[in-house]
């Protein structure tokens, strides 16, 4: 349900689970780990210890904490960075395709 206040499209689902990033952007595909705030139908938001760049080509895996559920594994680009507080920056990544 689209909350009016809110403004979006899609609800967003609040999560705090961990998660791994794999930046495809850089020629090794570095990995790191990353907390997800939450996840919509077109957007993620994870946490992380340091700041990703504007538009940087990621891809998210989500693992699933039961066998009924298949983990959720997706693409997309870096378009928000918020440094939280010191070592916490809240990174919004637009979902560009879901595997």
């Amino acid at each position: 349900m689209v909350n009016y206040d809110d403004k979006r499209n899609f609800y967003r689902m609040m999560l705090n689970t961990e998660v791994t990033v794999t930046i495809i952007d850089d020629e090794a595909n570095s990995k790191t780990s990353a907390t997800c705030r939450d996840l919509s139908a077109t957007g993620i938001a994870i946490e992380m210890t340091h700041p990703l760049e504007m538009n940087t080509a990621v891809r998210i895996n989500v693992e699933s904490a039961t066998s009924s559920v298949q983990p959720l594994d997706v693409k997309g680009k870096v378009v928000r960075v918020t440094e939280e507080s010191a070592d916490c920056y809240l990174i919004g990544v637009n979902i560009t395709e879901i595997d």
